[in-house]
């Protein structure tokens, strides 16, 4: 298991911002930024993402997994996924994963992730990897109220934020020791589309270039590119489930 050394900081920018930093300045892997607020948070695409000051948890980490750079993106998967069982075991929700990097409670955003690579040449270096997860009501900023919710909302109860995140990195470092051994990536995946919320719903997903694309979200590939129906294959977009699960009304 892997041994963290974990700084918590009353405010900075951007933990992923300050973590790059660090990680190109050669931080070592399992370095941990926590931060009470964030006047700089990010989302993916460059959105901002605000919170009232320690009503969510913010944090990002250092990875230097051994892993192609073309499949840098399962380091979000597996931080998803050990959040996800973190929230089932401490507060007894078990979230959805909305593809490609949110965890979510029916269609309500309960927390984003973003990873950010570092790149020599075609060699990995490191991958900082960071969450921002809704524990308190007021986590979400007033203009996203409605799309979003906090844990404590959902299960009724107080959680702490540092055992909320001490079980969030254990089961981060489970998932990234087996994304690194034989066969562990293929789990991964498999593990994906068990907790999917996206699979089955028509959806409707923003290319990098601006193109919008429709269908049925039908599987995974073995990559974690989404597939729609008619073979369409997407490897980065931003998705908007469009309705329920096929055969919802």
């Amino acid at each position: 298991m892997a041994d963290y050394e974990i700084e918590w900081v009353n405010e900075t920018g951007s933990t992923n911002a300050d973590l790059l930093t660090a990680a190109r300045q050669g931080a070592e892997a399992n370095t941990v930024l926590v931060a009470d607020y964030q006047s700089a948070g990010r989302g993916r695409r460059g959105r901002a993402w605000g919170a009232a000051p320690g009503s969510s948890l913010l944090f990002s980490v250092v990875v230097r997994p051994q892993i192609d750079v073309e499949r840098a993106h399962l380091v979000t998967t597996a931080l998803a996924l050990g959040a996800l069982k973190a929230c089932d075991s401490l507060a007894g929700v078990r979230p959805g994963l909305k593809w490609p990097n949110d965890l979510v409670v029916g269609d309500r955003k309960l927390a984003g992730v973003l990873a950010e690579s570092v790149v020599a040449g075609e060699r990995l270096e490191a991958v900082v990897v960071g969450m921002g997860l809704n524990v308190r009501t007021g986590a979400a900023p007033t203009e996203t109220a409605d799309t979003a919710v906090a844990l404590e909302d959902v299960c009724g109860a107080v959680i702490d934020r540092r055992e909320l995140l001490g079980e969030i990195l254990i089961g981060f470092a489970q998932w990234m020791e087996r994304v690194e051994g034989a066969g562990g990536q293929a789990a991964l995946v498999a593990a994906a589309r068990r907790e999917s919320a996206t699979l089955g719903c028509q959806v409707s997903v923003e290319l990098g270039d601006g193109t919008v694309l429709e269908g049925l979200a039908q599987d995974l590939d073995e990559r974690g590119a989404l597939l729609l129906a008619g073979g369409r294959r997407v490897v980065v977009g931003d998705v908007v489930h469009l309705r329920g699960r096929s055969g919802s009304p």
